[in-house]
């Protein structure tokens, strides 16, 4: 493949210049930056939505009213930036939804209404959703390119984001107000954008172009055969992402109510799953190199079934933490796997098909725990989610064959 060479001997210093690393070696480092900062951001965000509560007034009904502006506004872009990516490339989309994201993250601290807050967090959404797709498109391109099965290694950076500004916004909750502290974030996002952003803008995805080295036929051009794996692999990723909502959301209070975990020991509950699952993308890359992509589903799917079988019916707290820390383990790479075998597959769009149905999982689960536990109780609705884990197992079983379609 003329252009992967070329990828890897064209460096920026003119001709002759071997001392600057690779183009490769620079965009994994600007791309690992992206990811970790979309998680970063978006938890910052999380941790003072008590507080926006307050400043607007809002019930908990109008609240949850208002967050739905997240989740329309990342579900209709996600469907539009598969298009934008392949029109103008997914390097500077990435860039333009970091710098958005940066911006819009500052919105819903200047808002004193419920209905006012639904319409920036249709804009922060927008953003959020845009560079999901845009930065996991150039990472599917990246990996093709490095043809190393790197794509975990970005997601733990998301991970990684996510975890440390959790943690920092819950350190200056209670010493800055919620307007200050996003609008640092502003700041910092747009430092780091503009850091790294330079870096994608200089070089073109490996794999830009609607058609093949070859000339052959584009791999966007899909046949009704390619267009169902697709699908396949973003109802895998709907799985994953149903069991990472469901624990968000109910995990802590399953621990304090049925389990009668001190308060504190119950939030920790969400927090050794999202480590588990940190650290288990940070090994991805080996896993999959030593096991392939099959075996990787299928032991992923049936270890996050046994855990949280265990975290849901387990009797005592502690037995259920290892419960959540087992499903974290498990569920950790296959969401990377699905939306990397999706990109691959249909380019950009395949990606924004696979992230928009795992975006979709991870709303429907909060809810869907919420009806059942109604209806049964919350361990036996926690029981769903080692259900759609087997479910993951047994699709990406399923679509071994289709490894190569």
């Amino acid at each position: 493949m003329p252009h992967l060479n070329k990828l890897r001997t064209a460096l920026p210093g003119g001709p002759g210049g071997n001392t600057a690393p690779p183009p490769s070696a620079r965009l994994r480092t600007a791309l690992t930056l992206f990811f970790a900062l979309d998680g970063f951001l978006f938890a910052g965000w999380v941790v003072r939505i008590p507080a926006i509560k307050h400043q607007t007034g809002a019930s908990a009904a109008t609240l949850g009213l208002a967050l739905l502006g997240v989740s329309a506004g990342a579900v209709i872009t996600m469907v539009l930036t598969g298009r934008l990516c392949r029109r103008f490339g997914s390097h500077p989309v990435t860039v333009v939804s970091a710098v958005l994201l940066s911006l819009g993250i500052s919105l819903p601290a200047q808002t004193h209404s419920a209905l006012s807050l639904g319409l920036v967090l249709l804009v922060f959404g927008a953003a959020y959703g845009g560079m999901n797709v845009a930065m996991n498109s150039a990472a599917v391109d990246l990996v093709a390119a490095l043809r190393r099965p790197v794509m975990p290694g970005f997601h733990a950076a998301f991970s990684l984001g996510g975890m440390i500004g959790a943690g920092l916004g819950g350190l200056v909750a209670g010493g800055l107000s919620a307007s200050a502290h996003l609008f640092i974030l502003t700041g910092i996002g747009l430092l780091v954008t503009a850091a790294v952003g330079p870096v994608l803008l200089r070089y073109p995805s490996p794999k830009a172009g609607p058609t093949t080295a070859d000339g052959g036929k584009s791999p966007q051009r899909l046949d009704g055969r390619a267009r169902r794996v697709v699908l396949l692999f973003g109802v895998i990723a709907l799985c994953t992402a149903y069991g990472e909502g469901a624990l968000a959301d109910w995990g802590a209070l399953h621990l304090e109510q049925d389990l009668h975990a001190h308060p504190g020991v119950a939030a920790a509950g969400y927090s050794l799953f999202a480590l588990a699952m940190t650290a288990g993308r940070l090994s991805g890359t080996a896993l999959l190199e030593r096991l392939g992509q099959t075996r990787t589903l299928v032991a992923g799917g049936g270890t996050a079934a046994a855990g949280m079988l265990l975290g849901s019916l387990a009797p005592t707290t502690w037995l259920a933490l290892l419960g959540f820390a087992v499903t974290g383990l498990g569920l950790a790479n296959i969401f990377p796997v699905a939306v990397g075998r999706a990109g691959e597959l249909a380019g950009p769009g395949g990606v924004a098909a696979a992230s928009t149905l795992g975006y979709g999982g991870m709303l429907l689960g909060p809810p869907a725990i919420g009806f059942l536990a109604d209806w049964f109780s919350l361990p036996v609705a926690l029981t769903t989610v080692a259900l759609l884990a087997v479910a993951a197992a047994a699709l990406g079983y399923g679509a071994r064959n289709a490894a190569h379609t």
